[in-house]
């Protein structure tokens, strides 16, 4: 039998170059289908995120779970813009959110009433406000920023067909780096009725 080595080396470094290229294409398909770059623009998620830095977006956490009262999500608005926002949800389909002397309450389906705990704000909203019932499909977000935000409290919700993803990583600047900025309220968290 005669073998040609130059010609087998040949071929053996061209398929190792096509798989390579074939993994790299698979990486970086997967990549854009899962995770999005986004660069927070403006004020109104201090003090948690800042203008101009760059955070990584998962795409995927809202395929196979809701949005829940915490999370930071990156979506579309509803106004005429190109530009993705960044808020927190706030109110969950089917509650409602009032706001009184700075203190948000949700009013759930159930009837319950929490008020909501919120070491992660700039500083509380200085008028009060109320949402109403929010529809089936829809969250209602406010910015960290209560008083430099451009959110819910404008008489918009966002729609679960706008929703990019759910803010993950801080990447850009390094100094700034951490995880996500997600708040779970404390099992127990208060209740009552807002004051009058």
């Amino acid at each position: 039998m005669n073998v040609n080595f130059k010609n087998l080396i040949k071929n053996k470094a061209l398929w190792e170059n096509l798989i390579i290229i074939l993994v790299a294409v698979v990486i970086y398909i997967g990549f854009r289908v899962t995770i999005q770059p986004y660069y927070v623009q403006g004020p109104s998620m201090q003090p948690n995120y800042w203008a101009n830095e760059k955070i990584w977006v998962n795409k995927l956490e809202y395929k196979f779970q809701a949005p829940q009262r915490g999370n930071i999500l990156v979506f579309q608005p509803p106004m005429n813009t190109d530009l993705p926002y960044i808020k927190r949800v706030i109110g969950l389909p089917g509650e409602s959110v009032e706001i009184k002397h700075g203190s948000v309450y949700v009013h759930e389906a159930s009837g319950s009433i929490i008020l909501l705990q919120e070491p992660y704000i700039k500083e509380p909203f200085s008028s009060d406000y109320n949402s109403g019932i929010i529809p089936a499909g829809k969250y209602f977000v406010m910015g960290d920023n209560r008083n430099n935000s451009s959110d819910s409290r404008g008489g918009w919700l966002v729609s679960e067909d706008k929703i990019i993803g759910k803010a993950w990583v801080s990447y850009w600047p390094p100094s700034l780096w951490k995880g996500s900025q997600d708040y779970r309220q404390p099992a127990a968290a208060a209740a009552g009725t807002p004051p009058n």
